[in-house]
């Protein structure tokens, strides 16, 4: 299934059904009166936050949703009926966006949670309610309301426990195939990665989700390269794990774009737990690892960690060291949630 974070849709809801004007007329039956029904609501326009979907695949090829009109009202006191809904089914991290693509209308991120897009346009009152004790015959029916409609954005912003975030080359998809079940593709040149991967790794019994995230580069905040895009997807992220190719020569420089485009792009990416490792040090001799492991630790004051996802060197310490972070980032959230819940006087 191909992923796509991104898609826009139009939608509209149903308009209402216009109210009868009729009168009883049936032989033998003096002073009938008036007995028009009233029209059906029109249906609304709902989305809906399901399991088991992980990309907007479904939304690239139909993009217009409108719900059904409700029928008008009848004669003999007849109301029509409600117009069926609609509902649109996105995954969980789905932002719904107005269509200036900037104002957040609503965050789908627990299963089942919904949020009304379009309501459906009330349904006018027949000739009945209209009658009177001054007013024994009307003859005015109100039309039905007119539904709403509108264009609007769905952005995926993928949920997972640890990111991974580079350069190009870097080594993240290597690394997550090395680590899980996931088969990303892996080349050796750069934006081999496309679109977002994701796998489920496991470390002493325990197991969390990790993001392959496409590689960045310097201005991508600023829509550079692939551009910020699945910069979204990092927000999601309990913790990172900055990955940096050991052997290229300015892996210094590398460390310092990365985190000057997370910082730009949104202050709490950079406010973000982060494991620092050199990657590829099977390419290099224990000396070349040492030297460039202390010049790193001179430049920024802390030892960054040094793995090779090939070799499986180290590998199992930063699986460790990941999942860690990600149990202090839940306590964190679930005592900060028990606050919130906490009663007040």
């Amino acid at each position: 299934m191909k992923f796509l974070d991104q898609a826009k849709v139009y939608v509209r809801s149903g308009d209402g059904g216009a109210g009868c004007i009729s009168f009883r007329r049936e032989k033998y039956v003096a002073l009938g009166g008036p007995d028009g029904g009233d029209g059906g609501k029109g249906g609304d326009v709902f989305v809906e936050c399901v399991n088991g979907l992980n990309t907007l695949i479904d939304y690239r090829f139909k993009q217009h949703f409108k719900a059904e009109i409700g029928l008008h009202g009848m004669g003999r006191n007849r109301n029509g009926h409600k117009g069926k809904s609609v509902v649109l089914r996105v995954p969980v991290g789905t932002q719904i966006l107005d269509e200036d693509n900037e104002t957040i209308l609503a965050d789908m991120t627990e299963v089942g949670q919904t949020y009304r897009l379009a309501k459906g346009g009330n349904g006018g009152f027949g000739n009945t309610h209209f009658k009177s004790s001054t007013n024994q015959a009307p003859r005015h029916a109100n039309p039905g309301q007119e539904g709403e409609e509108k264009w609007i954005w769905l952005r995926l912003k993928l949920i997972a426990d640890a990111g991974l975030v580079g350069l190009p080359n870097a080594g993240k998809s290597t690394f997550l195939a090395s680590v899980s079940s996931a088969k990303p593709k892996i080349a050796d040149y750069p934006f081999t990665t496309l679109h977002p991967n994701l796998g489920v790794v496991g470390i002493d019994g325990r197991e969390f989700v990790m993001a392959d995230i496409p590689g960045l580069i310097e201005g991508a905040h600023e829509g550079v390269g692939i551009g910020d895009r699945f910069l979204g997807h990092v927000e999601r992220c309990r913790v990172l794990l900055h990955l940096i190719d050991a052997t290229q020569d300015d892996y210094l420089d590398a460390y310092r774009v990365i985190r000057g485009e997370l910082e730009a792009y949104d202050e709490g990416l950079g406010e973000k737990d982060e494991i620092v490792a050199l990657t590829k040090i099977d390419s290099l001799t224990d000396d070349d690892i040492t030297e460039k492991m202390a010049e790193f630790e001179a430049a920024y004051g802390f030892r960054p960690l040094a793995i090779s996802a090939v070799a499986r060197t180290n590998m199992d310490e930063i699986l460790r060291a990941l999942m860690s972070k990600i149990e202090t980032e839940n306590k964190r959230e679930a005592e900060a949630g028990q606050e919130e819940t906490a009663w007040r006087p």
